[in-house]
């Protein structure tokens, strides 16, 4: 979830094709997890395969992956790696919402209430495994890289953006700002995935949300602690708006800290995650064509999907040059800045 900033943050709508030229790089679990929770029947049951096995992650992967090549942009996926220790606590509240949705979903179900169950059935979803090793084998399949952090997955998608080897990091999470991306892009894995109008992305600038706000990166940083990260619980009775006028009050991270009877020293280590994250020692951002036996084998062979929906979509592919770099779109260029 991360930190929770929508109410002092105000992004730039922008449509898909704007970002023709781009690479971006996604936070793979982010978006697995955001297929997982939208792809359902009516009663909330998850996608499944010929064998029973889960497939809606493989189905939201597939066109988004598609729609976004076809518009000239090129993904990587950014898979996570071991969670911090840090983040012990924020994951086992999430274990206990799963419990409690899955109970409150048995109960919908119970009462005929099909709405509620599938509202409640999102939020039960898991990925597993064996999940992630199949969505790996069909970027591979797809021709699309993919790179395993070394712990964080939006950490490591800020970092090649920091680095310029990609335009953006992609994530439903604001704490890939605070790991220093220039530029954070909301809403991807929600866009259509058919027609001429596939709607717009959210865009957030690290430099305007900055000058915005009247902080420096550090002070941003500070003033997220107090709300609350993935990584540390917040302050008793602070939202985003006070914490914003703390740390627009320009006194440090211990001052600041200390003002709200917090001790800096308990947070240093969170402090020290955000501006220095872990990195994968080692990748290669490659963009081939796709394989289309192998793509069937994964998806048709392995988990049945339906033949001719697939060489529908892997023949969309036919036409996009992935051996060569794509041209910029200059619109694109000239309102957010970056050619990556």
């Amino acid at each position: 979830m991360g930190v929770q900033l929508s109410q002092i943050l105000h992004p730039k709508e922008v449509a898909l094709d704007s970002l023709k030229g781009k690479k971006l790089a996604l936070d793979a679990y982010n978006m697995l997890y955001q297929f997982l929770a939208t792809i359902r029947q009516p009663d909330g049951q998850p996608l499944t395969g010929s064998g029973g096995e889960v497939t809606a992650h493989l189905v939201g992967l597939l066109y988004r992956t598609t729609s976004l090549l076809v518009n000239g942009i090129r993904p990587v996926y950014a898979f996570d790696g071991k969670p911090s220790p840090l983040k012990v606590t924020t994951l086992k509240a999430r274990a206990m919402v799963k419990e409690r949705a899955h109970r409150e979903w048995e109960a919908a179900l119970a009462a005929g209430d099909l709405a509620t169950a599938k509202k409640k059935a999102a939020q039960t979803s898991r990925l597993t495994e064996s999940m992630v090793t199949d969505a790996k084998e069909l970027l591979d399949a797809l021709g699309v890289p993919w790179v395993q952090a070394a712990s964080e997955g939006e950490a490591q998608a800020a970092l090649m953006a920091k680095r310029g080897e990609v335009w953006a990091a992609a994530s439903e999470d604001y704490d890939t700002l605070l790991f220093g991306s220039p530029r954070l892009l909301r809403g991807l894995a929600a866009l259509k995935t058919t027609g001429r109008d596939q709607g717009t992305v959210r865009v957030l600038s690290s430099e305007d949300v900055l000058k915005e706000l009247g902080l420096t990166l550090d002070e941003f940083i500070v003033m997220c602690l107090l709300i609350g990260t993935d990584f540390n619980e917040g302050f008793p009775g602070i939202g985003p708006k006070k914490a914003l006028k703390l740390a627009q009050q320009h006194l440090g991270f211990e001052a600041t800290i200390e003002k709200v009877g917090g001790d800096p020293a308990a947070l240093r280590e969170v402090v020290e995650l955000f501006t220095h994250p872990p990195s994968a020692a080692d990748y290669t951002l490659a963009w081939k064509r796709p394989e289309a036996e192998r793509v069937l084998r994964v998806l048709v062979e392995k988990h049945g999907f339906e033949e001719s929906r697939v060489v529908r979509v892997v023949d969309k592919l036919s036409t996009v040059d992935l051996g060569s770099e794509p041209k910029p779109t200059q619109l694109a260029l000239d309102d957010f800045g970056g050619a990556a």
